[in-house]
This record gives C-alpha cells, sequence and structure tokens, in this order.
C-alpha cells in the first residue's frame, strides 16, 4: 500500500463550490446505509480499510492512495489510483435528511461546460450521475461523478480516466466505493464543508523519529 501527499490544489478538487443550504433539523431518524456506510451501519466483515478518521476506504492489490490538502494544510480528499484511473473521494457535513445532491449534480454541470468540458446525466448504482470530459493540463479525459447522502454527511466520489467510462475498469473502484465507512463524527461543521482526513496511523508512526 503506498501513499503519496499533494500540497496543492488541483483542477480536480476546485468543482466543490459551497452555497448556502437550508440547514433545518428534523427529529426523525434517518434511514439505514447500505453502502456506503455510516459507521453505526458498518458491516462486521473482514474487509482492510485505509482509516483515514473521518473516512475508511478500501483498497485493492495494485491500487495506491494518494491524500490531498486545502490551502489550510487539511487533508480533504483521499485519491484512489490504478493503471485504469483515479477515484477522488471526500465527504462534506450536510443536513441530516434533506438530499443536497441535487443542487451539487447541476453545480457540477455547469462548472464541468464552464471550464470547456461536458456534461451530462445517467442513472447509476446509487441514483443520478454526472457523467462527461473534464479540461486537464494535458487535454480532456472522461469524468463520472458519484454522490450519496448518509446521516449529517454527504459522500462525493470523482472517478477519472478509462475508469470513467468502462464499466469493467470502473467494477473495483465501483466496489471500493460501495464499501467505505464514514465516520462523521459530533463536530459541528456548515453545510457543504468538508469533513477533516486524517493520516492513517501506521503513516504517522512510521514518520516519528526512533528513540533510543
Amino acid at each position: 500500500m503506498a501513499f503519496r501527499r499533494r500540497e496543492r490544489r488541483t483542477e480536480l478538487s476546485k468543482l466543490d463550490a459551497t452555497p448556502p443550504w437550508d440547514t433545518r433539523r428534523h427529529q426523525s431518524e434517518p434511514e439505514p446505509t447500505t453502502g456506503p456506510f455510516d459507521l453505526r451501519d458498518a458491516p462486521d466483515d473482514d474487509g482492510s480499510r485505509v482509516d483515514l478518521g473521518a473516512l475508511r476506504v478500501p483498497l485493492w492489490p495494485g491500487a495506491e492512495m494518494r491524500l490531498d490538502v486545502n490551502e489550510g494544510q487539511q487533508i480533504v480528499f483521499a485519491t484512489v489510483l490504478s493503471p485504469d484511473g483515479q477515484m477522488q473521494v471526500g465527504v462534506f457535513a450536510a443536513p441530516r435528511l434533506e438530499n443536497i445532491w441535487d443542487e451539487v449534480r447541476k453545480e457540477i454541470a455547469a462548472s464541468l461546460i464552464e471550464q470547456g468540458g461536458t456534461a451530462s446525466e445517467e442513472e447509476g448504482a446509487h441514483g443520478p450521475e454526472v457523467v462527461g470530459t473534464i479540461v486537464l493540463p494535458d487535454g480532456k479525459a472522461p469524468v463520472r461523478f458519484i454522490g450519496v447522502q448518509g446521516p449529517r454527511w454527504f459522500l462525493r466520489a470523482m472517478l477519472v480516466g478509462e475508469a470513467a467510462k468502462d464499466q469493467a475498469k470502473a467494477a473495483p473502484f465501483e466496489e471500493a466505493f460501495k464499501n467505505i465507512v464514514v465516520v462523521r463524527g459530533s463536530e459541528p461543521l456548515p453545510v457543504r464543508e468538508p469533513v477533516p482526513l486524517t493520516l492513517p496511523k501506521e503513516v504517522v508512526a512510521a514518520a516519528q523519529p526512533d528513540e533510543d
């Protein structure tokens, strides 16, 4: 398992804007999550997941992970990479029950088109998705956005490369996304605020100097 840390924001991470949203609270309990999972619904399985604090993300043989930071040096995205493409995942604060994916999809599509790419909607395993092309420094690339909302969190995945258009190549990414566990925590955050991630404990331990 390999990690790479990127210190600056890229074009891929600029697509998430932060308009105001309704943050009214409801007393009824949210529906159980079936994958991706809220911590309270996490499966009792033997699946290996990279513990990033707010996210526990599966990796498969041949895949590696890169952690991306914002201007404040907080880790806000994890990107899973393989020869078939990459999948950036991030978790954001959300209203307890009100779904924001409809508005987020419109915003993503508008951003893609404004930057010279393309965007349309397709139905996926988790509901409506945004698919199209994104303009990168080395040209256009296929892109696909998946969004799932749980209790007080919104999980967004962005697939780029062959995995964004080839179902066979997308399969391991989709399986990993489905088995992510979200640990939202109790900290109050503005709606659409990224929930900060943390370095895995084994990475922190490896970076510590040996004591005599």
